[in-house]
């Protein structure tokens, strides 16, 4: 088995959710055409480990590197934190992770109490002693996986994105909803909203330190990510699987997979999503599965701001991975590093500099926002405070899906059609056998929505 790139948490994901921006307030820019500022309350960061508590007891469903990581960052997250289950599809994936989690972090799991196969989130989820459940699964699988831990009445960890179609997408705030009802909390991987200095920006921003927005730019351009190539005695699906975040039906392509991390930014600062999209992408140098390396959106919102969306996964080019936001006073700028708001002359106005947090200087740029979403729903669970992440992220989710589907298709998409689409991707039943579909790269002007 031949790994071109080493998978980097870092690299692929960066972002935030908090129970975040609550009431709306509207304003209005005068002059020239009317613009309207969506102002949400301030957020307070949380805290910089979760308090002591009885005995929380987690179970990991999906052992991939992405699964290791969040559970070592459960595990850091504060005092009496117990990870006591994992499952995943295939059995090498649950004994490397148990062994890495053994080696770091002092994990010992029963042999009944680690399980594979396609139903192994099942057996799982059956065990009483667990509470709190991270899924970190290819995101195909997410909508059925959140559902039925919801189901259990666990609280859920879930990576972002939340699915790769608009029928996974409404799946999950159908899902959030019942979470709601049962007072069950719900983190969902965008870190970038539980990060300080994001954190202190959106709070500038809520303020009206930039003025109303009236343009908006995100970025996540890189080189290649990580592939397989397939092994003798791998089945299509097994292939596919291992190989997931290069198939458009398990990982939604990498605008939604990996730069729903920026756009969630935007939907996030603006109080708002886009109601239309159109975009253009391509492949060129992809080795397999069948996405496109690169996509250019343009997103328009109810009140005619645009937004500029690009994302790139081709080695030897410029990258970028950041967001701004243009404000009628100034303009903020954000990378996962830091943060700084500047006026139309350039002078800075803010940055992510320090805050105090419990009486201790505290630099608000490096917190570990891997751990601190981590935080923040173990002190949810423990404090009964209001989280729950999934509307949030699965609006994030089917903005991103908007956009692809634009560029996939070459026609503007609308979120009334992503609302309404009956598209779902993949597979209805789960065998390591053959799966029927062939990697061929969508045509734009086809009007193919696959």
């Amino acid at each position: 088995m031949s790994d071109k790139k080493q998978e980097s948490n870092l690299d692929r994901r960066t972002f935030i959710g908090t129970a975040a921006a609550a009431g709306v307030i509207l304003a209005a820019c005068g002059g020239g055409d009317e613009q309207t500022a969506r102002l949400g309350e301030n957020i307070e960061p949380g805290p910089q480990t979760a308090p002591d508590g009885p005995l929380l007891k987690a179970g990991l469903i999906g052992c991939g590197g992405r699964g290791t990581g969040a559970g070592g960052n459960f595990l850091d997250a504060g005092p009496n934190l117990e990870l006591v289950a994992m499952a995943d599809v295939f059995q090498d994936r649950v004994d490397s992770c148990r062994s890495k989690l053994k080696e770091a972090k002092g994990v010992e799991l029963a042999d009944d109490h680690c399980f594979s196969g396609f139903d192994a989130y099942e057996k799982l989820l059956a065990i009483d002693e667990i509470e709190y459940v991270i899924i970190a699964t290819p995101p195909h699988f997410r909508p059925a996986q959140f559902k039925a831990a919801v189901e259990a009445r666990k609280n859920v960890f879930m990576e972002k994105p939340v699915a790769v179609d608009p029928v996974g997408a409404r799946s999950i705030m159908e899902t959030g909803e019942r979470a709601d009802a049962f007072g069950l909390k719900v983190a969902t991987g965008t870190q970038r909203r539980h990060q300080r200095h994001y954190i202190d920006a959106y709070n500038e921003v809520m303020n009206g330190v930039i003025g109303p927005i009236v343009s908006a730019r995100c970025y996540w351009n890189m080189g290649q990510l990580w592939f397989k190539e397939r092994q003798e005695g791998w089945s299509d699906m097994e292939w596919m699987i291992r190989d997931w975040v290069n198939w458009c039906w398990l990982s939604g392509d990498h605008i939604v997979e990996q730069h729903v991390h920026n756009i969630d930014v935007v939907n996030w600062f603006t109080n708002s999503h886009p109601v239309s999209a159109v975009g253009m992408g391509g492949r060129a140098r992809r080795v397999t599965g069948d996405q496109f390396d690169f996509f250019s959106i343009d997103y328009e919102l109810d009140n005619g701001v645009h937004v500029a969306s690009m994302c790139r996964q081709v080695d030897g080019c410029a990258n970028n991975v950041s967001e701004a936001l243009v404000g009628t006073k100034g303009t903020v700028l954000l990378d996962s590093k830091a943060g700084k708001i500047v006026d139309a002359k350039g002078q800075t106005l803010w940055e992510g500099a320090q805050v105090q947090v419990e009486g201790e200087e505290y630099d608000s740029g490096p917190n570990n926002p891997y751990v601190q979403e981590h935080i923040d729903l173990v002190t949810a669970i423990r404090t009964d405070s209001p989280l729950n992440e999934a509307k949030n992220t699965a609006t994030s989710t089917l903005t991103a899906i908007m956009g692809r589907l634009s560029a996939y298709t070459g026609q503007q998409k609308s979120w009334d059609e992503m609302m309404a689409s009956d598209l779902r991707l993949g597979p209805t039943e789960y065998v390591l056998g053959d799966v029927p579909m062939e990697a061929v790269p969508p045509v734009p002007g086809t009007e193919a929505d696959a």
